[in-house]
């Protein structure tokens, strides 16, 4: 089986897209950065995003969205998006017409080598949705943006080998913190985000119900919040769950490792640094092993 590549490229309210790549095409996850961010994010990683043919859209959100035309200009990518989402979507984050394709929230599409599952989700927009990217066998999930934990999102998780999983704050650091009334019901209230809590609580009740037949072996806890979480804490309050499955939290600021994957585990690439000269010219390699 070729190798199946997966990797966060941004992951947090300053930006939000995931790279998925298999037998030489690749699709993406939102596109919430700048084309040159994402390039020099996907170049230090040795990802070619000339392979991407497809993005998927969760919902029009900025940072969900804001790359999006010029990243089109550069590589002709279709862009996915829900009926809902493309009504809600500003003009400025909006790809050139042919570049768009709309579903509803619940239809599977089919791309192959990818089959991808959207299912509705609740946020504060119309019509957002995640996704879980069936290829090869495996099932990888992107489940960020929900409010609160649904069903859908039990069952999709329930199938996955590897899942980016909302973690977006910790409870008492919300509460606590600096923002207003209004602000931490948004987030806190049903149609914002999930807590380290709440994930925690959807993996100990998928194990504890599914055991040995849970496939889930990768966690990588995504959509951090700056402001309102820690990664400790985000790690601290799936400890437990650690013991059997790895957890790694995404990084709002640089691509993560690049995972490969296989039906019975995932490993990384060796860690790297590349510095390019110009971000349109070949970059010089730096390879540091750890």
């Amino acid at each position: 089986m070729e190798s199946l590549r997966v990797c966060s490229l941004a992951s947090g309210s300053n930006g939000n897209a995931y790279y998925i790549e298999y037998a030489g095409r690749a699709i993406l996850v939102d596109m919430g950065v700048s084309y040159r961010c994402l390039r020099a994010r996907a170049q230090s990683r040795h990802i070619n995003l000339q392979l991407v043919s497809d993005i998927f859209v969760s919902h029009e959100h900025s940072d969900h969205v804001y790359g999006l035309p010029v990243f089109c200009r550069h590589t002709n990518a279709i862009v996915h998006m829900t009926h809902g989402t493309r009504r809600g979507l500003r003009s400025k984050y909006t790809p050139p017409t042919q570049n768009i394709k709309l579903f509803s929230a619940g239809e599977v599409i089919s791309l192959p080598p990818f089959t991808i599952h959207s299912f509705a989700k609740p946020h504060d927009v119309v019509e957002p949705c995640s996704f879980r990217i069936e290829v090869a066998g495996l099932n990888i999930g992107v489940f960020t943006d929900i409010g609160m934990p649904t069903d859908e999102l039990k069952h999709h998780l329930s199938l996955c080998h590897l899942a980016f999983l909302e973690a977006n704050y910790d409870e008492q650091m919300l509460i606590n913190g600096p923002y207003t009334r209004e602000l931490k019901q948004r987030i806190s209230g049903g149609h914002g985000h999930l807590s380290n809590v709440q994930s925690a609580q959807i993996v100990r009740q998928l194990v504890a119900v599914l055991a040995d037949e849970l496939p889930l072996h990768t966690i990588l806890l995504s959509h951090i919040s700056q402001d309102n979480n820690t990664p400790q804490i985000a790690l601290k309050e799936f400890a437990d769950i650690a013991k059997s499955k790895k957890i790694m939290v995404m990084s709002r600021s640089e691509a993560s490792p690049v995972f490969l994957l296989s039906t019975t585990q995932s490993t990384e690439e060796p860690p790297f640094y590349e510095i390019p000269e110009r971000l349109d010219r070949p970059a010089y390699q730096f390879k540091f092993n750890f």
